[in-house]
């Protein structure tokens, strides 16, 4: 199996420099993977390299101030449309002949479809798994600004448990914690993601119902369970799908561990609705 070559994107913004970074395995159809709010590169396919296989070339990056990924050059600098800003710089420097995939997770999936609301012809489709919530003040299961705190403090474990949702089922408690302090320990600025975190969920992605209505590409989108993930409500997933149209909607089983929470399990859930469309060779 080709091995991930590691991907710089750096830009020049009205704010100071900003850079990216990631990487990027295999050859074929471009799929670019954007992840969500506290996590890293990591947290779309979870290691799964089934879309390599499969055809693709699949490019993950961390978003500003995540993972290796430089802060952004202002503390407040985390807004959706800087965010997509720094995603049409990546497919710039890419310049992939081939209509891209965007696979965004929660705040990369309003990522993804804010450029594509932007009428960027460089999408082929859309993956869009537990998307937020599109109205402002929507009730949220955890208070950013006391995982801000922690984080901004240095203090790993109480952020970790900080950010566990109210109304989670308690049989899911130790899978999640571990799950969100292994995406915490990631990151080289803990205290950018504080700034990200006392940001992005004030951020209203640039868009709403109405104009969800116009995207023309195909989209499958991804929910999860609302006791195993209470952060994204079900709900909101089904008014993404039910506004976007011809959208597909994908949920685990009941009882079942959520699909975004497992690799391999999207991943060919991917496969099978892109190979669907044309966008993937037969397997």
């Amino acid at each position: 199996m080709e091995t991930a070559m590691p991907l710089v994107v750096e830009r020049a913004t009205a704010l100071g420099r900003q850079v990216l970074r990631g990487e990027v395995a295999g050859a074929g159809r471009l799929i670019v993977g954007l992840h969500g709010l506290t996590a890293t590169r990591r947290n779309v396919f979870h290691g799964s390299r089934l879309l390599e296989r499969a055809g693709a070339r699949v490019v993950l990056y961390d978003a500003r101030g995540h993972g290796a990924s430089d802060p952004a050059p202002r503390r407040d600098a985390y807004t959706y449309d800087e965010l997509v800003d720094d995603l049409e710089a990546l497919l710039e420097q890419l310049a992939d002949p081939t209509p891209a995939v965007l696979v965004g997770v929660s705040m990369g999936a309003a990522t993804a479809a804010a450029l594509a609301l932007r009428g960027d012809a460089r999408l082929a489709a859309l993956v869009l798994v537990t998307p937020p919530p599109l109205a402002a003040g929507a009730p949220r299961a955890v208070d950013f600004e006391a995982v801000a705190d922690a984080l901004a403090a240095g203090e790993l474990r109480l952020a970790a448990e900080r950010a566990l949702p109210q109304g989670l089922d308690p049989r899911w408690r130790q899978v999640a914690l571990a799950a969100i302090w292994q995406r915490l320990s990631r990151h080289r600025h803990p205290h950018a993601v504080a700034d990200a975190l006392r940001v992005v969920p004030r951020s209203r992605p640039p868009f709403d119902e109405e104009r969800l209505r116009s995207i023309e590409l195909p989209v499958l989108v991804v929910g999860s369970r609302d006791e195993a993930d209470p952060l994204h409500p079900l709900a909101e997933a089904e008014l993404w799908a039910s506004t976007i149209p011809g959208a597909q909607l994908l949920v685990e089983e009941p009882g079942r561990s959520p699909l975004a929470w497992q690799g391999a399990q999207l991943s060919r859930a991917i496969c099978d609705f892109l190979r669907a469309r044309g966008l993937l060779p037969a397997s």
